[in-house]
């Protein structure tokens, strides 16, 4: 307690008084005020946003001032209506950023991180919890799949962030997080399952049925569709009207809670349909630029071509036809490009430039809302790990993040177009996070009766560990790997 006396005595008060909403508001407003005018400071610093976010948590816990407590427990319904959000918002806008089409081979390391090396995660964490922290197996699983999930909230330091971005471990992230964030739920409900059953049998032929066989790939074909035929229509309908002052953050809103509430009613995962959805909206677009390129970026192919950070290391694998070929496939679009920018009236009669700027001005909003959500769930993580830090969560993040998920890596992605370093890389950017919450607070809701203060306590620990340990290395690691891809690419320009 002395600790705590001493922060006290250090602020000048003592004791200290709950916080009203008025303060509330106050340390809200310091706390943005202060990432907005020092997050050129932060970029420059080996931390994320995300580990300032948890420090602040943990600073105003019971553990630190001592203004709030946070049962995570008894918050379970808020925490997963929240997290639910968050999700849902970053699986959609993480869809929307990734513009390559399914079959191109950038996609391979995606499918595999969210099948097989997410099925080795959840089966190397349940045995580790079963033999190691004595967990019955349905309980291990469980905390298996809790924990599967890698997080698209947290992980925009490696995600895809531009259209013309096609590195293959960027895209290899960007598409686990968005599949594997629904691809996870089956196997959360099977644990569920398992516990109120209480052994293996005959329900796990109808579990596969309905959770594997039907919910997957009517969540994504449903999610794509509808994302793909409000995009065209919201595409024609701008460029039509030549409206400058679309409400594309409603249309945004609206498509993800229509593909969202349109799955869980026909029974399919809704976090795969949000994902789908952003996939077809960008679809939409792509078609749109494809069939309609503004005059300006008609030749941009060749200038961006010599922007992609792989295209050096595939000519040397595969030869220089395959790759260009692959390249000039697809033209870029100009979303990106357009964010904050207004289009007058002539420009928006270009269709191409319509796209892009519903497509701009959905990213910029989603953006937003993915840095709001992250900042209040980051810190109410930091204020619940002061009741639920578990210390046996260290060597658990540690048998994950070095030992079985760097292994499912080298194994599973062998034969898939990247290399060894990209590999690795994928290997330790697994990051875990809001998905995580989501999880835990939704067994909380729906049948969690056993060791329920050990489930809570090693995810939470978890995913603060991986706030911390993820957000401190990220910065210097992709420094490395830039320099790795511009060694390469002046390798092969001096052939």
């Amino acid at each position: 307690m002395g600790y705590r006396l001493a922060l006290r005595t250090f602020v000048g008060f003592y004791p200290i008084i709950p916080m009203n909403f008025i303060q509330w508001m106050g340390l809200v407003g310091a706390l943005l005020l202060l990432m907005g005018l020092s997050s050129a400071y932060i970029h420059r610093l080996p931390i994320s946003t995300s580990t300032i976010y948890l420090a602040t948590g943990l600073l105003i816990s019971s553990v630190g001032f001592d203004l709030i407590d946070v049962n995570f427990v008894e918050w379970a319904v808020w925490f997963e209506h929240l997290t639910e959000i968050a999700v849902i918002v970053s699986l959609f806008i993480s869809g929307l950023k990734l513009r390559l089409p399914l079959k191109n081979p950038a996609w391979t390391a995606a499918y595999r991180l969210a099948a097989p090396v997410m099925l080795a995660c959840i089966a190397g964490v349940a045995w580790y919890a079963h033999f190691v922290f004595g967990f019955d197996w349905a309980s291990a699983f469980l905390l298996g799949a809790v924990l599967a999930p890698t997080d698209p909230v947290l992980a925009s330091t490696v995600s895809v962030n531009h259209a013309s971005d096609h590195d293959r471990m960027r895209y290899g992230l960007s598409g686990e997080a968005g599949f594997n964030d629904g691809a996870a739920f089956p196997f959360v409900i099977f644990a569920l399952m398992w516990m109120e059953y209480g052994e293996l049998g005959g329900w796990v032929g109808g579990w596969a049925l309905h959770y594997l066989i039907w919910a997957i790939p009517a969540g994504l074909l449903l999610g794509y569709f509808l994302g793909k035929g409000i995009g065209r229509l919201a595409i024609w309908l701008r460029n039509r009207h030549g409206d400058r002052g679309g409400a594309s953050d409603f249309l945004a809103l609206a498509l993800i809670a229509l593909s969202y509430a349109g799955a869980e009613t026909i029974f399919a995962w809704g976090f795969l349909a949000a994902f789908a959805a952003g996939l077809g909206f960008r679809r939409a677009e792509i078609k749109v630029v494809n069939e309609n390129p503004a005059i300006e970026y008609e030749n941009n192919n060749k200038s961006n071509k010599s922007n992609d950070s792989d295209l050096a290391v595939e000519i040397n694998k595969v030869g220089e036809s395959q790759v260009v070929a692959e390249h000039e496939s697809i033209a870029h679009p100009p979303a990106e490009e357009f964010v904050g920018r207004k289009l007058d009236k002539e420009e928006l009669k270009q269709p191409s430039k319509a796209a892009g700027i519903v497509v701009a001005e959905i990213i910029s909003f989603g953006d937003t809302a993915e840095r709001l959500l992250e900042a209040m769930l980051v810190v109410l993580v930091g204020i619940s790990l002061a009741l639920y830090w578990d210390g046996r969560a260290v060597l658990l993040a540690f048998t994950l993040f070095i030992v079985i998920r760097p292994l499912a890596m080298l194994l599973f992605l062998i034969k898939t177009p990247t290399g060894k370093v990209q590999r690795l890389m994928i290997g330790w950017f697994g990051i875990r996070g809001i998905g995580s919450l989501y999880y835990l607070s939704y067994s909380l809701n729906h049948g969690l009766t056993d060791k329920i203060d050990d489930t809570v306590g090693i995810t939470l620990s978890i995913v603060a560990l991986s706030i911390l340990i993820h957000g401190i290395s990220s910065q210097p690691i992709l420094n490395y790997y830039e320099r790795l891809i511009s060694s390469e690419q002046t390798k092969s320009n001096t052939r």
